[in-house]
Formats: C-alpha cells, structure tokens, sequence
C-alpha cells in the first residue's frame, strides 16, 4: 500500500518536472554547475568559505547568470529548512516602493536570528527598476542592518543604480556569454531532451541569442516544439528574424534594381515572411561593414542608416522607412558610380 501511495506521489513531481520550461528545468543549482563568469564565482565562493560575505551588486545584460549564481549561494548557505526564513526575495513583478523598503525590508532586515549564525539574505532583483526614493531609503537600511543582513542587488543596467547604493556594494559585471561556453551547455540539454539539432542550427542558435543563455533556451525549446527539428531555416522562421539569403536578395535589389522594383520585391518578402524593418535593418548594417564600400560612400550610407533606426524605435510609418532605406542605397550606388 505504502509503496502504491509514494509512486502516486512521484507521478505529478515526475509530471510537474517534465511540463517546466527548459530554462527553469536546468537552471544550475549549484555554484559548480554555473559555466560562466569562473573568476566571479571562485570570489564569491572565497567570500562563503571564509564567511565574509559582502553587500553584492550582479549587473550585466539579461541571461547571463546573475540570478542564477545568487540563488545557487542561497542553496549553499543555507538548508532547505531555514531557507524561508533566512532569505527574502524580491523582484520587479513584486511592489517595491519606499513603503515595502520601509515595511517588509526593514522589518525582515531588523529581526535578528535566534539559535541561528550567520546572516540573512535580502535579494533584490531587477533593482534597476526600483524607484530612486525607494533607493534612498535603501541605503540607510543597508548600513544600520549590515550586521545581521546581506544585501544582492541584481540589474541590467548600472547606471539607474544610484552612486550611494553602488560604492556599499562590490560590484561584479557578467558579460554575455561566449558561444564556447554555451555551445557545450546546448548541447547538453539537445542530449537530455532527445532534440533533433544540425550543425548550423546550432550556430543560428548561438547567433541568434548573442550571449543570452536564457533567449537561447526559450528558442531550441520554440523551435523543437514548433517544427520537431532544430536547423538555421527552423531556428530563423521561429524567431521571425530575416535569413541570411534573404538579406542578401534585399542589398542585392537595392543595390542593383531600380526603385520601384527594389521598393515592390521587398514589400513582397517582408508580407510574406512577416519581417520587421528593424532586424533587415540590424542584418544589413552588418553586410555594410562587409561590402568593400569605399569610406566617404560608407559614411554617408551608415549615417542615413543610423537615422532610420532611430525614426523607427520613435513608431514611424514602416512603409515610409523603407522608402528612405532604399532611396539611401540608390544615392550610395549612384556615388560609387560617380567616383568610379
């Protein structure tokens, strides 16, 4: 009967671990099985193995392993038992106002550990956007409590931290990650999972995430899930982002087709493929750098396209950017001839 009842148990744990997103399935547990940032975490490590734990600030673009390694410092100092009521965590989805500094923070900060060593963990994540009052009244909390707590400050973006909270903490920057780190970790979960992946799947992977292990993630699992193979054409459609050869074909009528024509083709393939300007625009600036342009003629290109870019991160009409996008290659072309 007992054993009935335990395998009734493990089927929804069995369950519940299967239906997880990849990303939070291998997420990494521990300090060890982090796979970036080594210099980081063998500090971090020395600070908990010498029980001299300071204030920390983790920044750095999403998806690198901010979270991770805090979390993964948590489990280590702490047991399953008293995790909950020795760390507190916060983040943005959570109300963060001066008044949840001054209530929750600071009652949680202010009681002390009974029967227990050691200090509590107050983990803010997404600090960067807490409100700058509510970053005041936090650097006053961090310094009366610095006995009993420890304060992690997690963020993307260092500079809406404001300069009081930044020198209480020793800050650590994790960059993106390289696709030598990556790479092996991918591949670790294609084998658990039983992916179907190509080579240059993988390298669209890699590409396609520049350094977020997060976003790389969540697109293997899409792209599995969507076409039942992971290839560059798979990875591409299921991203929405523009291929290569399809880049190629837009320079190449803009370059060489007169404007209507150039104008109509790449209507066409946008509608048809549901591409935004924005990613051929961001695809094209790097075939920019590649094509032997001569330097004025690639100044003056660069420059209309920097324009663009920015006329479309305020919403302006798409249709009406293309146009400027095109006739900026017909001027450039135009110019080289002149200047052959």
């Amino acid at each position: 009967m007992e054993t009935s009842a335990l395998k009734q148990q493990e089927q929804p744990v069995a369950a519940k671990i299967r239906n997880l997103p990849w990303v939070e399935k291998y997420r990494p547990q521990t300090l060890n099985d982090l796979i970036s940032h080594q210099d980081i975490l063998s500090t971090i490590q020395k600070f908990i193995s010498e029980d001299r734990l300071p204030h920390l600030l983790l920044y750095g673009p999403p998806g690198t392993g901010k979270t991770s390694t805090i979390l993964a410092c948590a489990k280590q100092l702490y047991k399953d038992k008293e995790f909950g009521s020795m760390v507190l965590e916060l983040n943005a989805s959570d109300d963060r106002g001066i008044d949840i500094v001054r209530g929750p923070i600071l009652s949680f900060a202010s009681t002390r550990t009974i029967f227990k060593k050691g200090f509590k963990l107050v983990i803010l994540d997404e600090a960067d956007a807490m409100t700058q009052d509510a970053q005041n009244a936090l650097r006053r909390v961090i310094e009366k409590f610095t006995e009993n707590t420890r304060f992690c400050l997690i963020c993307n973006y260092l500079s809406k931290i404001i300069p009081a909270l930044q020198s209480r903490c020793t800050r650590f920057r994790f960059g993106p990650l390289t696709p030598e780190l990556m790479v092996p970790r991918l591949e670790h979960v294609v084998e658990e999972e039983k992916v179907d992946i190509s080579e240059d799947g993988m390298k669209a992977l890699v590409s396609l995430s520049s350094g977020d292990m997060r976003r790389a993630l969540n697109i293997l699992q899409s792209t599995n899930m969507a076409f039942g193979k992971v290839t560059e054409e798979t990875v591409y459609t299921c991203t929405g982002h523009p291929l290569k050869s399809d880049i190629a074909n837009i320079l190449d009528w803009m370059l060489n087709q007169d404007f209507t024509t150039a104008y109509r083709n790449i209507t066409e393939l946008k509608t048809l493929k549901g591409l935004a300007l924005h990613d051929i625009l961001t695809e094209i600036h790097l075939f920019v750098h590649r094509v032997d342009f001569p330097s004025s003629v690639r100044i003056h290109l660069l420059t209309k396209m920097a324009d663009i870019e920015y006329r479309l991160s305020v919403g302006t009409n798409e249709k009406i950017q293309l146009s400027s996008l095109i006739a900026a290659f017909q001027v450039t072309r135009d110019l080289i001839v002149a200047e052959a």
